[in-house]
């Protein structure tokens, strides 16, 4: 074994190191349908209550969000004290969101701007 044949051990291993000629292109649809499903799972909704738009800004990406946002039933009192002010929940999905874009983008997310245009009510479950 000489000492080439030690250093890789997996000859079929691609080398990362070396550049190859071409580029990677991903069109900003296919980052609209990543954003949108990722928003849906910082949100708490499902994907048909997001809509996501992302576009090249500022040497990185621009995230736009309009969602619905998921609330406690206004009767129970007790479930609305307890949470967190909408405000603090938008500011965390943006936060978030903007960790897991640029962790599955591999690019810098510059802004995350959301609007909430609905909400979305948990059902109570009766007691029997």
């Amino acid at each position: 074994m000489s000492a080439a044949t030690a250093a890789d051990p997996d000859p079929t291993t691609p080398k990362t190191d070396v550049p190859l000629p071409g580029g990677v292109r991903v069109h900003e649809r296919v980052l609209g349908k990543i954003a949108r499903q990722a928003s849906a799972a910082a949100v708490g909704v499902t994907r048909d209550d997001v809509h996501a738009e992302v576009v090249e800004w500022g040497g990185g990406l621009a995230v736009r969000l309009s969602t619905k946002l998921p609330i406690p039933d206004l009767a129970d009192a007790e479930a609305i004290r307890s949470g967190p002010p909408i405000i603090e929940r938008v500011r965390a999905v943006q936060v978030a969101l903007a960790d897991d874009l640029e962790r599955i983008t591999g690019r810098k997310i510059r802004r995350v701007s959301v609007t909430v245009n609905g909400a979305i009510v948990a059902e109570r479950k009766r007691v029997r």
